[in-house]
């Protein structure tokens, strides 16, 4: 017989740093610590699991160690499911692992759930036509630098080369980015709006350059993911917010990193996570 609790984990091996070797830590870690690990899914490889499975086999805990799409992913789609999550730092900026756990590495959250030093909490959310926003929602044509990130990652120089002089071309002559209920900002608008849920709202920032070279360090730091350190104006907290294009052009988004296609007008709204999380310590 034994007192360990079922678990699924569900793991990238394309997301950050997670090797062979850091993902078998990972299961020793979570055996070590009271989990009784049953299967694993390799996504993309393999589907994400569903409500349906999970109940079946009578799972209560699934953990995700991968990046913040893929988490987005494994999240929304558990929205209604009676068990709990627990998020993983297992990406490049694990910024849902960040606002529930801090900058605790992997093993010391799986060691505090594995001690009952967690609780369930729903965190609020920056809810979307297209996706709920769990760490974070960036709008507008800077969101183009998306694809030369991409480019990189797969080391592809010539399209890297053609995505970067696209980018640039939306963010410096592009239609610009609009607060439009309520007004708030500048009346020109921004390349750039980045929205945070948290406890209190959703923390509007909105970024901009003055001129060319601006431009080119504001898409140099984007695919650093360091975009932050530009010149931005914080606009407040905001439970909703309607966004638009000043031209009326589809408005550029990336939902926890994962790009969409909006229309030329977008309301984003606060909403409460679907599936209970383990959090390890407060967080916003």
């Amino acid at each position: 017989m034994t007192d360990k609790r079922a678990l699924w984990l569900v793991a990238n091996p394309a997301s950050g740093s997670n090797t062979p070797a850091a993902i078998e830590a990972l299961e020793s870690c979570c055996g070590d610590h009271g989990f009784a690990l049953e299967r694993r899914v390799a996504f993309p490889d393999e589907p994400l699991p569903d409500a349906g499975a999970l109940e079946a086999a009578g799972v209560e805990t699934l953990a995700v160690y991968a990046g913040d799409g893929t988490i987005n992913a494994t999240v929304t789609g558990l929205y209604g499911w009676g068990g709990a999550i627990m998020v993983l730092p297992g990406g490049t900026m694990n910024l849902l692992a960040k606002r529930l756990h801090g900058d605790a590495p992997t093993d010391e959250i799986v060691e505090r759930v594995g001690a009952g030093a967690a609780r369930k909490v729903r965190p609020q959310v920056a809810r979307t036509a297209y996706g709920d926003a769990l760490a974070g929602l960036l709008a507008g044509p800077g969101t183009s630098w998306y694809a030369v990130r991409e480019a990189m990652r797969d080391a592809d120089i010539a399209a890297m080369a053609d995505s970067a002089g696209e980018a640039f071309a939306e963010t410096t002559g592009g239609s610009m980015l609009c607060c439009a209920d309520p007004r708030v900002g500048r009346d020109e608008g921004y390349p750039l709006l980045e929205i945070t849920p948290g406890a209190w709202g959703m923390q509007l920032d909105a970024y901009y350059a003055e001129n060319a070279g601006e431009f080119l360090q504001q898409g140099w730091a984007l695919l650093r993911r360091q975009f932050r350190d530009g010149p931005h104006d914080r606009l407040g907290l905001l439970d909703r917010i309607e966004v638009a294009d000043r031209d009326g052009q589809p408005v550029g988004l990336l939902i926890d990193g994962e790009p969409a296609q909006g229309g030329a007008r977008e309301e984003f709204t606060v909403a409460a996570c679907e599936v209970d999380l383990l959090a390890t310590q407060n967080g916003c």
